[in-house]
């Protein structure tokens, strides 16, 4: 294939991901409730310094503010037809800041889940979900995204449609789930589940592997399960900024760029090739991610016991594999 993401792949051993989204636009002024698709078009200048923030942090990709803009999801402001325009512009806007950089950026047109259950258990259909995601992935391919980047799933029927939708829009794709406490998805799926059925999808991705989830710790484990899979297709990790606490008012994240460092690293060195930020991520993560995956020498794979220590431990004493359920325990954590 010809896409920038894969040629890049083939030129470095890692990239660098972004970081947050929503953190980064809270602090600008986005209110709680109020779509940040729409700014896209209605404050397009801090959607700019959103995507320009992980540029000059050094990230080698960044994922347009797309999240929510599925129909289902804008639906829920009155602005369901407007899903081909703000994805657009998304796109659009992220084309302008990565054609300026001065080097390959890959634009990756982020495409979030659309907040439906999916059937039998819901009301959503496969086809319409394949709908959705494919309106959705034809407005970031008309504003010039580079990759289409499904993320944060749970449902694996929800992933399968939008592969399904990539498909139709004739773009590559890359695809994350979110795995919460005890190393499965919200519907139940595991690590082990997801690469299994990862390949075995008509048009897999170029890439897998999860987002968000509970912190960095957890989510490397999450990583490891990958790797005892067997699976050679490459692996993103896009790991929250530590733990969320509620501090005057905001959510605050307590990852510390140096954690944060240590995290990429250790990603890296499990054999990581996509490595970002999620939930509280910031700029200044970013450049200490960065600065510490270009200086550090890659070392050994890490173990368990070597990620709790660095990153603090794990909210389970289970990844999910072993059909251990979610523990209330939480040990040596590390409040950065």
């Amino acid at each position: 294939m010809s896409d920038a993401l894969t040629r890049l792949m083939a030129e470095r051993d890692w990239l660098l991901a972004d970081g947050a989204t929503g953190t980064n636009l809270f602090n600008m002024g986005l209110s709680a409730g109020e779509p940040p698709e729409l700014w896209n078009v209605d404050q397009p200048d801090n959607i700019r310094a959103l995507y320009r923030g992980a540029v000059d942090a050094g990230s080698d990709l960044f994922l347009t503010n797309t999240f929510g803009g599925n129909a289902s999801r804008l639906k829920l402001h009155s602005a369901q037809d407007r899903v081909r325009e703000l994805n657009r512009v998304g796109a659009e806007l992220g084309r302008e800041l990565a054609d300026a950089a001065g080097r390959t950026v890959v634009v990756a047109g982020s495409m979030g889940p659309t907040g439906d259950i999916m059937a039998p258990m819901g009301s959503l259909t496969h086809n319409a979900a394949v709908e959705m995601f494919h309106e959705q992935a034809e407005g970031l391919k008309e504003g010039g995204a580079d990759v289409l980047w499904l993320e944060t799933i749970s449902a694996p029927e929800e992933y399968r449609a939008a592969a399904e939708a990539c498909d139709l829009a004739g773009m590559p794709w890359v695809g994350t789930m979110s795995f919460d406490t005890a190393g499965r998805t919200m519907m139940g799926l595991t690590s082990a589940a997801m690469s299994a059925m990862v390949e075995k999808l008509p048009n897999p991705p170029l890439a897998y592997g999860a987002n968000c989830g509970v912190g960095a710790s957890d989510l490397l484990r999450t990583v490891m399960g990958f790797v005892a899979s067997g699976n050679e297709r490459p692996i993103v990790a896009k790991g929250n900024a530590g733990i969320p606490r509620f501090e005057h008012g905001h959510i605050h994240y307590d990852g510390t760029p140096e954690l944060m460092g240590e995290y990429a690293v250790l990603a890296r060195d499990l054999g990581v090739r996509i490595i970002g930020g999620c939930c509280g991520t910031m700029p200044e993560h970013l450049r200490a991610m960065r600065e510490a995956l270009e200086s550090r020498p890659r070392g050994e794979r890490p173990t368990l016991e070597l990620i709790a220590s660095k990153l603090g431990g794990f909210s389970s004493t289970s990844d999910g594999t072993d059909d251990s359920g979610p523990t209330r325990e939480r040990r040596n954590r590390r409040r950065g």
